[in-house]
C-alpha cells in the first residue's frame, strides 16, 4: 500500500490532467493527505478559502483521482492546518521544514532590496505593446552594466512598468546569488537623502547607494525640481556607470519630455536605451484578461473575454479591478457570469471606448479643418496643413494612446521626434490659446462620435 505522500503525488498527477495549469497552481499548492482511516481520507489544505473552493468545485475530482489509486477510499474530507506537508506537483518537491517557509515568503517583499517575488518575467504578459521593452530588459540581463545603460522604461500609470523592471531585479539576484539589487521609488530615496543630511550621515548615503550592481529606480519623474536630490542622483549615476553597475529607470514621460530636471540629468537618462510601454492593443488586452481569470481557477466564454479587450482600453490594473469584481460577482451568485452581466459592470464602472481607426481619425480632423486629407500625408510645410497635422498626432497620443513610432509611420513615415514636438507643441499651446482648446473639444466629440 503507498505511503500517504505517495498516494497523493500519484493522485495530483491525475487532477493536474483534469484542470488547468492556473486552477491547479491557485488550488492545490500546499495541500498534502494527513490521514487515512477506515476508507476516509483527510486532505490538509492551508486556508478555509481553499477548504471550501475544494469542495464546492474540486471534489468530484479528487475523489474519482484518489480512488482512481486506492479503490479503498469512500471518501475525502479537508482539514485547515497552518502548515500544510507540501505544495501541490508532482515532481521533485521540497521536504516539509523548507515547504514551511517557502509559501509564506513567496508572498513577502524582500526588505534588503525592496523587490516583491511576484514580479517575474514568468508573469509578465508580453504583447505587440511591450515586446521592445520586454527584449530590452531581457538583454539588460545578459550583459548587465554593459548593453543599455542605463535602460529607461517610459509609460502612462497601469501600463506595467514596475513589474517589468522588478522582474529585471528579481531574474539578476536569481543569475547573481554574490551581487547586490534595488529597487526604490524615487520619492523614498529623495527621502533617504534628506533624512541622511539632516542627520549628518551624508557620506553614509553615498556608500550605501554605490554598493549596489544592480539600481532601479522607479516613477523618477516625482523627484522634478528637486536641486539637491537631482544632484546627488547625478552623482550616484556617474559613480555607478563607471564601475560598470546597471542602472534602470522609470517614468510617466519620454526622458527629454520630464519637466524639472536639469539638461544634463535628462542627458544621462537618454544615455543607453529608452522603452515605451504604451496602452495594450486589443490583442495583447485579450492576453492579459484570459492570464488574469485563470490565475483564479476561473473560466469564462471567450465573447466575454473579447467584450471587454474591446471595451476597457488602456490601463492594465483597471482590466484586472474588471476581472477581479467578475470573479466576486460570480461568486457570490453561485453560478457563471454572462455577459449581460459583463456589459452592466463595464457600463457602471469603465468609460466604454468605441474604436475609432487612425485613418478614420485623420479623415475627420482634415475634414474639421476643411483640407484635404492626403495632404496630411505628405512632406509640407503649408501652415494650413502643420496644425491639422499636429492635432491629429496629439489626439492619436492622447485620446488613444498611440505610442509616437506608430504615429509618426502612420503619418506618412515621419521620425518619432517629430511627433513628440508636436505633440508637445499643441499641449503647451493649449494652455494659452481658449481658441485652440475649443476646437480641439468639437473634435473630440467628433471622433468619439
Amino acid at each position: 500500500m503507498p505511503t500517504n505522500r505517495e498516494l497523493w503525488q500519484n493522485a495530483l498527477v491525475q487532477i493536474e490532467l483534469g484542470t488547468s495549469e492556473a486552477s491547479f497552481k491557485t488550488w492545490f499548492r500546499n495541500t498534502d493527505i494527513i490521514s487515512r482511516d477506515a476508507g476516509e481520507v483527510t486532505l490538509a489544505v492551508p486556508s478555509k478559502i481553499v477548504k471550501e473552493w475544494l469542495m464546492e468545485k474540486h471534489h468530484k475530482l479528487i475523489l474519482k483521482a484518489v480512488r482512481g489509486l486506492d479503490a479503498g477510499v469512500r471518501s475525502v474530507e479537508y482539514a485547515v492546518h497552518r502548515t500544510p506537508a507540501s505544495p501541490a506537483r508532482a515532481t521533485a518537491r521540497p521536504t516539509p521544514s523548507e515547504n514551511a517557509s517557502l509559501d509564506l515568503q513567496s508572498l513577502y517583499i524582500d526588505k534588503r532590496d525592496n523587490l516583491n517575488p511576484r514580479y517575474t518575467f514568468e508573469t509578465f504578459i508580453i504583447g505587440p505593446f511591450n515586446e521592445l521593452a520586454h527584449a530590452a530588459a531581457k538583454a539588460v540581463l545578459e550583459h548587465p552594466g554593459a548593453t543599455y545603460n542605463p535602460l529607461f522604461v517610459y509609460g502612462q500609470t497601469g501600463h506595467g512598468k514596475t513589474h517589468l523592471i522588478q522582474a529585471i531585479g528579481n531574474q539578476f539576484k536569481k543569475a547573481n546569488s554574490s551581487k547586490k539589487a534595488l529597487y526604490v521609488t524615487s520619492e523614498r530615496f529623495a527621502m533617504d537623502y534628506i533624512n541622511s543630511v539632516r542627520a549628518g550621515r551624508a557620506n553614509n548615503f553615498k556608500d550605501q547607494y554605490r554598493q549596489y550592481d544592480l539600481l532601479i529606480m522607479d516613477d523618477v519623474q516625482f523627484i522634478a525640481n528637486t536641486e539637491k536630490t537631482q544632484e546627488e542622483l547625478f552623482h550616484l549615476f556617474n559613480a555607478l556607470r563607471d564601475n560598470n553597475k546597471q542602472i534602470v529607470f522609470s517614468s510617466d514621460k519620454h526622458p527629454t519630455l520630464l519637466p524639472g530636471f536639469e539638461e544634463r540629468m535628462r542627458g544621462r537618462f537618454s544615455a543607453g536605451m529608452i522603452a515605451e510601454i504604451p496602452e495594450p492593443d486589443v490583442e495583447s488586452r485579450v492576453a492579459i484578461i484570459r492570464a488574469k481569470i485563470e490565475s483564479h481557477g476561473f473560466s469564462v466564454p471567450e465573447e466575454i473575454i473579447q467584450y471587454l479587450a474591446e471595451n476597457v482600453r488602456g490601463n492594465i490594473r483597471e482590466l484586472e479591478g474588471i476581472v477581479n469584481t467578475i470573479v466576486c460577482k460570480s461568486q457570490y451568485k453561485g453560478k457563471g457570469i454572462t455577459l449581460p452581466d459583463v456589459k452592466a459592470l463595464v457600463k457602471h464602472n469603465v468609460k466604454p471606448n468605441k474604436g475609432v481607426s487612425v485613418e478614420e481619425v485623420v479623415r475627420r480632423i482634415a475634414n474639421y479643418y476643411e483640407i484635404a486629407e492626403k495632404s496630411i500625408y505628405e512632406k509640407t510645410r503649408k501652415k494650413e496643413v502643420v496644425k491639422p497635422r499636429q492635432v491629429i498626432m496629439y489626439m492619436l497620443r492622447e485620446e488613444f494612446s498611440v505610442s509616437y513610432p506608430s504615429i509618426g509611420e502612420k503619418m506618412g513615415g515621419r521620425d518619432h521626434t517629430t511627433v513628440i514636438h508636436s505633440c508637445e507643441k499643441i499641449k503647451e499651446e493649449i494652455k494659452t490659446d481658449s481658441v485652440l482648446e475649443a476646437e480641439l473639444e468639437h473634435i473630440r466629440t467628433l471622433i468619439h462620435a
